[in-house]
């Protein structure tokens, strides 16, 4: 299987920064954003696989920008990071489409692990959807 295209969606400098660095050691292909609004931006340029989301960002915050995304790509999958977990907010993130969310500061073992399962589910669908087509020129 072919490694995801990531992107990573935090407004925090800091953060962005180590875990586009911790990610990138891992052998990853990730690309980082600050905003929801630079993200939707990126998504228009190039597909993505995974995106790590943060959900609390000024200006976009991660759950309108879920929205959005899954209005560019449908079949990306979107993991979101948060601080501040409330049940709302998790049944707020499956109903848009979100494949799962994580508590911040969480592990990068952890992460890695949602990354992979993530991506193995994109992966899935895309085959079954191949599956289910008609060979072309057959009509």
């Amino acid at each position: 299987m072919a490694e995801p295209r990531i992107l990573l969606v935090d407004d925090e400098d800091r953060f962005r920064t180590n875990l586009h660095k911790l990610l990138t050691d891992e052998g990853l292909a990730v690309s980082a954003r600050a905003s929801g609004a630079e993200a939707l931006e990126e998504l228009r340029r190039q597909p993505y696989d995974v995106i790590v989301l943060d959900i609390r960002m000024p200006g976009m915050d991660g759950l309108t920008t879920l929205r959005e995304i899954k209005s560019i790509d449908p079949e990306v999958e979107v993991i979101i990071l948060t601080g501040h977990a409330s049940m709302d907010a998790a049944m707020e993130i499956i109903k848009l489409g979100g494949y799962d969310y994580l508590m911040k500061p969480c592990p990068l073992e952890e992460l890695l692990l949602k990354i992979d399962a993530a991506y193995e589910k994109k992966v899935e669908r895309a085959t079954r959807t191949k599956k289910s087509q008609p060979p072309e020129g057959s009509a």
